[in-house]
């Protein structure tokens, strides 16, 4: 039996329906892309030299409250302006080297504002991008936002236990929120954002980017069709090596920041990503976890994790995550005519999924961020100003972010105790998948 690799056309129709721009790129994977690689920092580094983050003279402690941390990496700019203003609340890593790099793909998004606790490192972003420098807030003054009628809304962009607090005085200031996942750190704290967002009559949206990403989009088409027949197994695996010295992931490793560890952080692609492939929502779990007593940096929050789910329709799944073994990003989906493997699934810049029959795979992939393809990014930046535009529902709405941290909690309760967890609580899926 010899196993080929080919274009299929139904995987190539998935593929071509979510996104025109097509094109084939070598494999990449995800956090070690995260770092600033594959050609991003190079391509638009500073002209005043930026260099990697150090911690200050000093420091020793990670924040609890708001406060400026150091330029991560070097940036690239906007070429132009768009029409729906963001503040971008938080200028961290993920910001600077994601976020807004991919501004330049958007076709109805501009940055608008820049809230940051570090003003120089705003003032040299602010230049880079075009922003006046007159629209730089820092955490104490955020909520004067209110008087600019060009900010439509706030991407925050901060550690997990602070996105209900910003978002809720963003909504008082009548700006719409994108969040980042996870929601919050508590169902109470999503509860509340949900409910700020209904009083202020704003859209609420969390930043599930895959939600966004022509592969993952392209893998839930390929299911619905029933390329893979009945749906029988789901396996995910989200994995990565916390470095404690890198003050972008210092603050993951404490709870009160963060909220857990590697369910958390990056476990959470796979919970979420399992939802949205088989379209339907887990009525138990069970979960173990396991962290080295020895090793400092799980003090707090866990390492390793795994939990298996069971849905109502016989399906079952099984993920992983961890803080301690190689960068991971892998979903398999199982059905009784072929299985979809997706590796990596999560990717920042490059996804690839494939369709396997017995001696036969289908393959396919797409930059994710490659100019001028800046899919999944630019996609979610412009979903929420199409959203508001055009008075529709958003794809990744609260109630989703909600469902998901409800979920964790049930899996490290799980964890704790050894038993399995009912999960199932009558929640419909909301959104787009």
């Amino acid at each position: 039996m010899t196993n080929k690799i080919s274009s299929s056309d139904n995987l190539s129709n998935a593929v071509s329906a979510t996104d025109d721009n097509a094109s084939r790129t070598p494999n990449l994977t995800r956090r070690a892309l995260v770092g600033g690689g594959v050609g991003l920092a190079t391509a638009g580094a500073l002209a005043s030299g930026l260099q990697a983050a150090t911690l200050p003279a000093g420091a020793s402690q990670v924040p609890t409250t708001p406060a400026g941390r150091p330029m991560p990496y070097a940036i690239r700019p906007m070429p132009e302006d768009r029409r729906f203003g963001y503040a971008i609340v938080g200028l961290g890593k993920y910001a600077l080297n994601q976020i807004l790099p991919g501004f330049a793909g958007c076709q109805h998004s501009r940055i608008e504002a820049l809230v940051s606790g570090n003003a120089e490192k705003a003032k040299i972003v602010a230049a880079e991008y075009g922003v006046d420098p007159r629209k730089i807030y820092d955490y104490s003054n955020f909520d004067k936002i209110a008087k600019d009628p060009k900010i439509d809304a706030v991407y925050i962009i901060l550690p997990n236990s602070l996105h209900a607090e910003f978002a809720i005085r963003a909504f008082k200031a009548g700006k719409h929120v994108m969040c980042e996942k996870p929601m919050a750190t508590s169902v109470a704290d999503c509860q509340r954002m949900i409910d700020a967002a209904k009083a202020a009559n704003k859209k609420l949206m969390i930043g599930y980017r895959c939600h966004y990403d022509p592969m993952n989009r392209a893998a839930v088409k390929l299911i619905r069709e029933n390329q893979l027949g009945k749906l029988g197994m789901v396996t995910t695996d989200n994995s990565d090596v916390m470095d404690q010295n890198d003050p972008a992931q210092q603050w993951r490793l404490r709870r009160e920041l963060a909220g857990g560890g590697s369910l958390m952080d990056i476990g959470i692609y796979g919970l979420n990503g399992t939802r949205y492939l088989l379209g339907e929502e887990p009525i138990e779990v069970r979960a173990y976890t396991y962290s080295d007593p020895n090793d400092e940096r799980f003090v707090e929050v866990e390492d390793r994790i795994i939990w298996q789910m069971r849905f109502r329709s016989g399906a079952l799944s099984h993920g992983a995550s961890s803080y301690s073994t190689t960068t991971t990003s892998r979903f398999s989906v199982q059905g009784d005519k072929a299985v979809l493997l997706m590796d990596p699934a999560t990717g920042y810049y490059q996804n690839l999924i494939s369709v396997q029959t017995p001696g036969h795979a289908n393959q396919s992939m797409m930059p994710q961020f490659i100019m001028p393809a800046n899919n999944q990014f630019s996609a979610q930046l412009d979903h929420l100003a199409e959203a508001v535009i055009n008075n529709k529902p958003v794809r990744s709405p609260g109630e989703e972010g909600m469902q998901d941290v409800r979920l964790i909690q049930a899996i490290y309760e799980a964890a704790r105790t050894g038993r399995p967890v009912n999960t199932d609580w009558g929640y419909v899926r909301q959104g787009g998948y």
